[in-house]
């Protein structure tokens, strides 16, 4: 998953922003959420928010500010805001060389632990899965991975994003061709059907799986995420300002069971944000071992 802001095209033209809207909106952004928006990218406001304020009739950022403070709609507003300040880039088998590493020196590693204690489950925390891709390619990894054994286990694979559209068509878990750009042949046909507008997932592979809308902000709802053996967190965190790193990477922290491992993006790292955890070199890819 990717949180960025990208230009929309609209036909009608969109409000100006002032610095000071910009500076209110941003800061409230960033208040529900922990996204900052740097100055420099003040332009995609108007580009991105435009057409929403076209559609709502707000003839202002000032106004559109009023809708989301003081509406009674404001609570579905502000699921809107979410949706424009998002943009969910992700696919199945995404960073395959990471997964390999994840596979062959962290989940194998855990598996065998699991058994040789005799307890056969294992949880894992997909934070900012998007439309779900991440989740349905863990499951996918972890039925490779114990093949028929899997009966045997309990396997809890919680998924979770900010947008409740994205939570929504994880839920669904129907694909159309261009999720499958990174995803082995065999395994999209092992673990995928067609059905009207795409390829959907295997029972048995969604059975592993459950979704919800989380804002990584709330403090008491990523505590009430069950204690996870994995915690994957791709292209997320490098969104964030030092602050809001910081908060999150505790609550990851606080989530993983001792010995657990926190997964991030290619380009993120704890450096200088949390010293909680022990760098691990995978092939392709670093992890990071609660100490």
């Amino acid at each position: 998953m990717a949180l960025t802001l990208s230009p929309t095209l609209s036909l009608r033209k969109a409000p100006s922003i002032s610095d000071e809207e910009f500076r209110k909106l941003r800061d409230f952004i960033y208040s529900k959420c922990g996204i900052f928006v740097d100055d420099k990218r003040k332009y995609l406001f108007e580009t991105r928010f435009g057409p929403r304020l076209n559609a709502l009739g707000a003839k202002s950022f000032s106004e559109y500010f009023q809708i989301l403070t003081l509406s009674p709609d404001k609570d579905k507003e502000l699921a809107s805001l979410f949706e424009m300040v998002t943009t969910n880039e992700t696919s199945l088998y995404r960073d395959t060389k990471q997964l390999d590493g994840v596979r062959a020196s962290i989940l194998s590693k855990i598996i065998k632990e699991q058994r040789a204690k005799g307890k056969f489950e294992l949880s894992v925390w997909s934070a900012g899965c998007s439309s779900g891709e991440e989740p349905y390619t863990l499951s996918i990894l972890l039925h490779e991975e114990l093949g028929p054994e899997l009966r045997k286990w309990r396997i809890a694979i919680t998924g979770v994003d900010l947008s409740p559209a994205m939570v929504a068509k994880a839920k669904a878990g129907v694909y159309q061709e261009y999720a499958f750009k990174t995803t082995p042949e065999d395994i999209k046909k092992k673990y995928f059907t067609p059905v009207v507008g795409g390829l959907k997932v295997t029972d048995s592979v969604a059975s592993l799986t459950c979704f919800q809308s989380m804002n990584l902000n709330d403090a008491a709802a990523t505590k009430r995420i069950p204690k996870s053996h994995l915690v994957f967190c791709r292209n997320v965190i490098i969104y964030f300002d030092e602050a809001m790193k910081k908060k999150v990477v505790s609550s990851f922290y606080d989530n993983l069971l001792p010995g657990g491992v926190l997964i991030l993006g290619h380009s993120e790292t704890l450096h200088k944000i949390s010293a909680a955890f022990k760098p691990m070199m995978l092939p392709g890819a670093m992890a990071y071992e609660k100490i």
